[in-house]
């Protein structure tokens, strides 16, 4: 081979070299832009689910409602916060996919406390809460102690009220939702059911004017009344009431304790329903639209009916027995004025 035939070969061999050269610096410099904007370890725009997945925090998670209410969020995507007092239903609830245990007694502050600083260095942030945890005592109110409304109203009543002044920062910022639950004894007052009414009647309350306070910061504030369901609640009143010795033959009010001790030994809670219309309920007020300002949860007519004529009879009373009542025509042209789909509504 000749001297330039060999210049010739190593020219086109530089040529080539210097390509490669041109190429690979071009790759290098693409990949180094790349892990400029995306170290590694970092997670790309395109793939950042999970700082966007909408978490919620559910109190009394551990059975009943808030177990249904919390597996349903998780099963739909959401990421659910749930409280509960013992160690093995955290760690139940833990094991369920899109649920992170969290221990929390609403009547405990330190608890509270504590539950704030987890959700805040969890980076979700918090669109919901629904105060859920609750209890039932029953019993006629001539014969209950004082002791029973103050264990009552510390869970029922006091609970939603620590829960939503320690979150309340959260919700505002993520202009977020809260779903009260309240029951149809918010709304009625059953016999030998005072003491729960009593705080049902409560929480009615904190909802309505909590949520007058919430809208003119952004977040909307729901209330849900469920019906009986399976729930558990029942059967706890029941043993609490055998605990304390509650005996029924030394009764005044002989026939409702009767009844009383009736329902307890029929284990009345397995007679109704699980609670699935509370979770959709629940879903409609956390991520509808258009979320309404009340759920009656039920799945019996005759709970609607009993709810509208126990409403209508409050109205009728507060119609009568002054000089400002309206006639039968008065109302009911108020009552199409108030429906859904009246001008102005």
């Amino acid at each position: 081979m000749n001297q330039s035939a060999i210049d010739n070969n190593h020219g086109g061999e530089n040529n080539s070299m210097q390509c490669m050269i041109s190429t690979l610096a071009k790759v290098l410099s693409i990949g180094a832009l790349v892990l400029l904007i995306f170290p590694i370890g970092a997670t790309p725009v395109w793939a950042a689910e999970p700082l966007q997945q909408k978490a919620v925090l559910v109190t009394g998670a551990s059975t009943g409602i808030g177990r249904n209410i919390a597996e349903r969020l998780a099963a739909e995507g959401y990421f659910v916060y749930a409280g509960a007092r013992k160690h093995k239903d955290i760690e139940a609830l833990s094991h369920i996919r899109n649920i992170q245990g969290v221990r929390l007694d609403v009547t405990i502050q330190d608890d509270i406390d504590a539950a704030v600083e987890i959700i805040k260095s969890g980076g979700r942030g918090l669109y919901g809460i629904v105060n859920n945890a609750g209890v039932v005592v029953m019993g006629i109110l001539a014969e209950t102690e004082e002791s029973e409304l103050d264990f009552v109203f510390d869970v029922n009543v006091y609970g939603p009220y620590r829960i939503t002044k320690a979150f309340a920062p959260m919700i505002i910022e993520s202009k977020g939702r809260i779903s009260n639950i309240s029951s149809m004894a918010g709304i009625a007052s059953p016999p030998a059911y005072g003491v729960y009414s009593m705080s049902k009647h409560a929480v009615e309350a904190f909802s309505g004017s909590l949520s007058l306070e919430m809208a003119t910061v952004g977040v909307h504030v729901s209330v849900i009344e469920p019906g009986p369901y399976n729930s558990k609640a029942v059967a706890s009143s029941c043993k609490r009431r055998s605990k304390q010795g509650y005996d029924p033959a030394d009764s005044l009010f002989k026939e409702l304790a009767d009844e009383l001790a009736v329902a307890c030994d029929d284990q009345i809670d397995n007679l109704y329903p699980e609670p699935d219309a509370v979770a959709d309920a629940v879903m409609h007020a956390l991520f509808s639209d258009e979320p309404q300002n009340r759920y009656l949860a039920i799945t019996d007519q005759r709970y609607a009916e009993a709810m509208m004529r126990d409403v209508l009879k409050q109205l009728v009373e507060l119609n009568s027995g002054h000089a400002f009542g309206y006639s039968r025509d008065e109302l009911i042209m108020m009552l199409d004025q108030t429906l859904p789909g009246a001008e102005g509504n």
